[in-house]
């Protein structure tokens, strides 16, 4: 056999487990030509890599699931594990940890720290088998043996950057089932009665989005296909479709609103463009706030509850994430091993762990590496 284990992927995950490993022991198969592409992008080419609020609360997943991995790896263990290699992240926007300059500088650690294994680029895998106990991992340039095989493909999210379905089809071939795949942490598009978001592009403001007992606050950003923005992004991970409440006054006092001689879109909180496009859907005129009739008061308070339904996504294109995936059920949560196949694990974005937008699924990505490099190590004390 070429090497023991086989790591079928070259992103987060995938570098992470190569890193954990003993020496020699794995071959990480990636079909780009350089590993690591979507880490580059990542948080504006700066990567936020974890958070400072960590938990199962901050994933769609199965929180027993999700747990054991967080804690026996988690956002404290990962910082020190970075900082030991002279990485030492920055917090940003109050709990978020960020590279200090470039994406490039956590590839770096990464990279070094897993060249201790074969790293095959360019070469893109097609099937796994299995017959008497050995993996035969099958790839557009030859087959491989191992006893050990490890999906850390990701998701769908950036095909430009060579995602692909594979890690799903090879979970499928053994049995697994697959909970419905789409893009999350992506903007909105809009239907006809919302066009008017898109003459606001470039117009951003603070709300409060509801979809059933979910509530993302943060940022909104009206673009030219519908809106985006941190707190859209987050609220993309649970809609699947219908209605979403969107608060665009989270900390207004509509107490002001009374007795006020101000214009209302001076009063409002939010940029003038907005307000005043708001006023020509509601059919209100932009005078003093004294002058309201009740009537005009209850139209202009639905800026607080307003409810539409998106008309999709913006699609895997602009997708950070993929949600959906593995099921869960089926994969050990203290291993990362397959239910079904002895000697099969799942790690990373190709199983269906979703975290919110702020460093989560990097953590996820390197906590679960982190389980599954622990019980093969064990495992293969023992062989």
């Amino acid at each position: 056999m070429d090497k023991k284990i086989i790591i079928i992927g070259g992103g987060a995950s995938a570098l992470m487990l190569a890193s954990l490993l003993p020496k020699n022991t794995a071959t990480v198969i990636e079909s780009n030509p350089k590993p690591g592409a979507k880490i580059l992008i990542s948080g504006g080419g700066k990567c936020n890599i974890t958070n400072t609020r960590m938990g199962t609360g901050y994933f769609q997943a199965d929180a027993a699931f999700v747990e054991p991995s967080l804690k026996r790896f988690d956002e404290k263990a990962l910082i020190a594990w970075l900082a030991a290699r002279k990485l030492h992240p920055v917090i940003l926007k109050e709990t978020q940890y960020f590279c200090k300059d470039s994406a490039k500088e956590l590839l770096a650690v990464l990279l070094k720290e897993s060249q201790k294994q074969s790293i095959l680029l360019s070469e893109k895998v097609l099937e796994v088998s299995k017959r008497e106990n050995i993996f035969y991992v099958k790839t557009d340039k030859k087959t491989y043996t191992a006893r050990r095989v490890v999906i850390a493909s990701g998701g769908l999210s950036f095909p430009t950057l060579g995602a692909s379905s594979i890690g799903y089809e090879i979970a499928q071939s053994f049995g697994h089932s697959v909970i419905k795949t789409g893009p999350a942490l992506v903007g909105f598009t809009v239907q006809k009665e919302q066009f008017f978001f898109k003459e606001l592009s470039g117009v951003s403001c603070e709300v409060k989005i509801r979809i059933a007992e979910k509530v993302c606050e943060g940022s909104l950003l009206f673009a030219h296909k519908g809106i985006s923005g941190p707190a859209v992004l987050d609220a993309s991970l649970y809609w699947e479709k219908g209605q979403m409440e969107i608060d665009f006054l989270p900390h207004f006092s509509w107490q002001s609103l009374y007795g006020s001689k101000k214009q209302i879109s001076s009063l409002l909180p939010l940029p003038k463009r907005l307000s005043k496009a708001f006023l020509v859907q509601f059919a209100l005129e932009d005078k003093p706030c004294n002058h309201l009739s009740k009537d005009e008061i209850n139209k202009l308070m639905y800026l607080s509850r307003y409810s539409f339904a998106p008309a999709g996504t913006f699609g895997y294109t602009k997708a950070e994430v993929t949600k959906g995936g593995i099921n869960t059920s089926e994969i050990n949560k203290e291993t990362m091993m397959s239910l079904k196949e002895q000697g099969l694990y799942f790690i990373g974005e190709v199983l269906d762990v979703t975290g919110r937008l702020g460093g989560y699924n990097f953590q996820w990505a390197f906590s679960s590496a982190y389980s599954c490099a622990q019980h093969i190590k064990e495992e293969t004390n023992e062989d």
